[in-house]
């Protein structure tokens, strides 16, 4: 439903651009990837449109798996407050609705109090009319707001205030974009403002980097880790031999199809992330997560888990292991192991 909204909204607003200025605005969103830009420069309303009917499909599928994959181990609880951190259109909004409801959502004192900030003002009036466009209550009542993200201005010089305090912060898509020495400044700013904090980046090397850093920062202000992680400890995986990533299939519009030269009707969005919660948030994490696609073969289904208590292992599901064998032959990457009840998400 909510997934719908989004994809209704964005082609309403490629179809409100006039042929020819569209035509240049994907030009030259196609020329900064081939460039290996992160954060192409966004020069007017149709750069604005482009870069977001081209990804925000994609990061709303990542930061909704991610967020579904915290809520699972949070039973009952849901936020009544939203951070968005360098939100710029607003795909974690937009998830945070697919996951925790859409239309009148929220707690006794109403919708959901969302407040996205950045410091891109054409991103933000973009993600105020996108969310227009929506049923979610969160999203219609929504705060956009221009800031830094660091807490300084565009001198160096301290700017404003701490972060307003929300039950959930995301930072999604956003420490790649930072220098090196903000990164952290970021992360802990979203640990002192959040009940529950998750962050989420591209899943590529540099990326998981980036993540296992602020996971490190997150459990040093005193968060547990609920997601994906089975523990709070130190990473098993060694960086430059390996990286902790998952996939989230998404479907290709025309655009996204014309931007990136291909003709499959889909992609896979890789990402990684870390979901974090103070200790007052009842949940726990599970007890082991599948960290590669499971492996099919002839009546087995061969597992590569993260755990608590053994870090990386694999692990052989036979027909000799009965429903669990059943489970495993429907278990994708990304999902907890062993099976456990299903616990869904509070709506």
């Amino acid at each position: 439903m909510i997934e719908e909204e989004l994809r209704h909204a964005l082609a309403a607003l490629v179809d409100g651009l006039p042929p020819r200025q569209a035509a240049g605005a994907v030009e030259r969103l196609m020329t900064g990837y081939r460039h290996g830009e992160a954060a192409p420069v966004l020069r007017d309303r149709a750069d604005v449109v482009a870069y977001a009917a081209y990804r925000m499909p994609a990061t709303f599928a990542a930061q909704a798996a991610a967020l579904e994959a915290f809520a699972s181990r949070t039973g009952e609880w849901r936020p009544e407050s939203h951070l968005d951190i360098g939100g710029g259109t607003g795909a974690a909004v937009w998830a945070a609705a697919d996951v925790w409801g859409g239309a009148h959502d929220g707690g006794p004192d109403g919708p959901r109090r969302t407040t996205v900030l950045d410091r891109s003002e054409p991103a933000l009036a973009l993600g105020r009319e996108l969310a227009g466009a929506s049923t979610a209550d969160a999203l219609g009542a929504a705060a956009w707001r221009h800031r830094s993200l660091t807490g300084h201005d565009q001198g160096g010089r301290p700017g404003e205030a701490a972060l307003p305090e929300a039950d959930l912060v995301t930072v999604s898509y956003v420490l790649g974009e930072l220098a090196e020495r903000d990164r952290l400044t970021v992360v802990d700013a979203a640990a002192r403002a959040g009940r529950a904090v998750v962050v989420t980046e591209p899943g590529t090397p540099d990326g998981y980097a980036r993540t296992i850093a602020a996971r490190d920062h997150l459990v040093a202000a005193g968060l547990r880790v609920l997601a994906p992680c089975p523990h709070s400890e130190r990473c098993p995986m060694v960086p430059g031999e390996d990286w902790c990533h998952f996939a989230a299939r998404v479907n290709r519009s025309s655009l996204h199809r014309q931007v990136k030269g291909g003709s499959l009707p889909y992609e896979d969005e890789k990402f990684s992330y870390v979901a974090a919660a103070h200790p007052a948030i009842a949940g726990a994490p599970a007890p082991g997560r599948i960290v590669r696609r499971p492996q099919k073969r002839k009546g087995q289904v061969l597992l590569d888990l993260c755990t608590a208590g053994d870090g990386l292992r694999p692990a052989t599901v036979t027909k000799r292991h009965g429903a669990d064998y059943r489970r495993a032959r429907d278990a994708k990457w990304g999902d907890a192991w062993p099976p456990e009840p299903d616990v869904e998400p509070a709506r």
